[in-house]
């Protein structure tokens, strides 16, 4: 999938859908005037392979694009072997039904670093993506997988990690939370500069074809010295969305943007208007 544009979206269903289901969901995200929307399997798969290419059909007509938000009980650099199955099957699953339902990308939170090195933890969540893309191949499954940007220094998941593995493995980009990278940090990646060098490092890593295949997470965060709290709405929180928006527009970045602040439309809405108007 090709992008024209920079889609905003909002993680899962809008709140304002009436009779809250995927299809009402998507024709929600059109009415709304927003381009995308996330499909939140965080929890479970919720949605079947019956029922996928129905939200597909939907999808297309609305003129909607679609990402999806795998499982959070995920952890490629587990101690017990079980558990590195286990995980590998939920982003397989994951994956599956969201190639089924359309949705061009789908994201995780890889790993934890469970007090291990870092470079040795690298090469045991490296292995195990590439044992998923190769299961993915064989099955003419072409959905991104994107490992995410993290929101506390004891998860795998910075920027260097996320757009190594990008470079190194088939079928791999990058999904940045930009306010996990400011939480994790402990409030830095929070200026027009800080956010024109992330998008930078992806260009660099990555070539124009980084920037213009994005699947980014935005909201408002509340954060310690230890990293990320919770998420906020955008005005309740120090977050620079005003700057971000100016860095997306100045970099002309195309993808999807997905808003996960607890008011997600109304949010998904005032980064749309920011970044048009910026």
């Amino acid at each position: 999938m090709s992008f024209t544009k920079l889609n905003f979206g909002t993680a899962g269903i809008p709140i304002s859908t009436e009779d809250r289901n995927t299809e009402n969901g998507i024709k929600k995200i059109k009415e709304l005037g927003l381009g995308s929307m996330e499909l939140e399997f965080v929890r479970s798969v919720n949605i079947s392979k019956e029922k996928a290419p129905i939200i597909n059909k939907i999808r297309e007509e609305n003129d909607v694009i679609l990402t999806c938000h795998g499982q959070y009980f995920i952890n490629l650099n587990a101690v017990e072997n079980e558990k590195i199955v286990a995980s590998k099957q939920r982003i397989l699953n994951a994956a599956r039904i969201a190639n089924l339902c359309g949705a061009f990308s789908m994201t995780f939170h890889a790993a934890y670093y469970l007090n291990m090195e870092k470079p040795a933890v690298y090469k045991t969540v490296k292995e195990n993506l590439k044992e998923i893309i190769e299961t993915l191949k064989q099955e003419n499954n072409k959905i991104w997988i994107r490992p995410e940007t993290t929101g506390k220094e004891t998860q795998f998941g910075n920027m260097q990690e996320i757009l190594q593995l990008s470079q190194e493995l088939d079928q791999i980009m990058p999904c940045i939370d930009f306010s996990h990278l400011h939480a994790r940090y402990n409030g830095k990646f929070n200026t027009y500069e800080e956010f024109s060098q992330i998008l930078e490092q992806v260009e660099k890593a990555l070539g124009k074809k980084g920037l213009h295949n994005m699947h980014i997470h935005t909201a408002g965060i509340e954060y310690t010295a230890k990293g990320e709290r919770n998420h906020l709405n955008l005005k309740d929180s120090d977050l620079n969305y005003k700057a971000l928006c100016k860095a997306w527009k100045d970099f002309g970045i195309k993808g999807a943007v997905t808003c996960e602040s607890p008011n997600i439309e109304e949010d998904a809405l005032l980064l749309k208007k920011t970044y048009e108007n910026s």
